[in-house]
């Protein structure tokens, strides 16, 4: 029986990374899809590391739509992500790249598109916050579910690499003790969604084992929520650091927030601390969907154990 095409977009990036490695190393998933790994540069290690396992390396970027039309020829089912531009003008970009992947999809005759999305702030927060690069992504969302092909969605919880770049890091407390501090305008018992990037594979698998059954449907993908003292008790248990966590005013934390996405990160982590990062329903959705993932999810303690965090 001849394999369908997966192409993913993204393929040496987090998302996409962990989706085509997914596939490509379970035994059911790849007997059942062969594995086009779409990348900007081919000779980059990831790549060459998934053409080992036996994907196709192709050459796309979205920001070019005349390299979009060989990317997706043939493709059956394709995953594919924008990337949040945190210089600004994220809408317009986003919403560019996800139309012009789409006209290629349809004019190719793809049968499937399982689509990164956000949850949708405007909407969650009855109109009185807007998350521009969610609400882009909840947007594009809705404009696929138009389009003449079947979709799933999948709407990933707040990254726990976050805590290791520049997006949330601890940081030195300014009491100059040896100690360090997460701050952020959420409150104390603000409690987030949870995920490591490199388990999202293990959600998109349970849409590709059966597209059609989660046709339409959006999964919620956390391995758990976690209060903000939480995270810094399990933290600085993993790490042998004492880390606390303190709340600063809105205006102070928006002045920490980088050019471009001052307002927008704001909006964010208020949406965060007043609705909730899915809305009301967000136990219940977290709940329901954690059982879809395939296998073991990392916890923050295990993640935290990995020595990802630098101090």
């Amino acid at each position: 029986m001849s394999k369908n095409l997966l192409v993913v977009f993204g393929a040496t990036g987090n998302q996409g990374g962990s989706i085509a490695n997914y596939v490509l190393d379970d035994p059911k998933l790849s007997s059942k899809y062969s594995v086009r790994a779409i990348t900007r540069s081919a000779s980059n290690l990831q790549a060459q590391i998934l053409k080992s396992k036996g994907a196709e390396i192709v050459e796309a970027d979205l920001n070019n739509p005349s390299s979009l039309k060989a990317a997706v020829a043939g493709a059956h089912t394709v995953f594919a992500v924008t990337t949040t531009q945190l210089s600004g003008n994220t809408r317009a970009i986003e919403t560019a790249q996800a139309k012009a992947l789409c006209s290629e999809l349809i004019a190719a005759d793809a049968k499937y598109l399982i689509w990164s999305t956000l949850p949708h702030v405007e909407v969650i927060s009855n109109g009185n916050l807007k998350v521009e690069h969610f609400d882009t992504k909840a947007e594009i969302a809705e404009f696929i579910r138009s389009l003449p092909i079947k979709s799933a969605f999948f709407a990933p919880g707040y990254f726990m690499q976050n805590f290791t770049t520049e997006l949330m890091p601890a940081t030195p407390s300014p009491a100059n003790d040896g100690t360090y501090v997460f701050a952020t305008l959420c409150k104390n018992d603000t409690l987030l969604p949870l995920v490591d990037v490199t388990d999202v594979g293990k959600w998109v698998a349970t849409i590709l084992e059966e597209p059609d059954k989660y046709q339409g449907k959006v999964l919620a993908a956390a391995q758990g929520l976690y209060a903000w003292d939480e995270i810094a008790q399990i933290i600085s248990k993993a790490t042998g650091k004492t880390i606390k966590y303190q709340q600063v005013p809105d205006k102070v934390f928006r002045e920490w927030m980088p050019e471009g996405m001052k307002d927008d990160l704001q909006a964010m982590y208020k949406s965060y601390r007043d609705y909730g990062y899915y809305g009301e329903a967000m136990k219940e959705d977290i709940d329901r969907d954690v059982k879809l993932a395939k296998g073991h999810l990392t916890s923050l303690e295990e993640f935290s154990k990995r020595g990802n965090l630098k101090f």
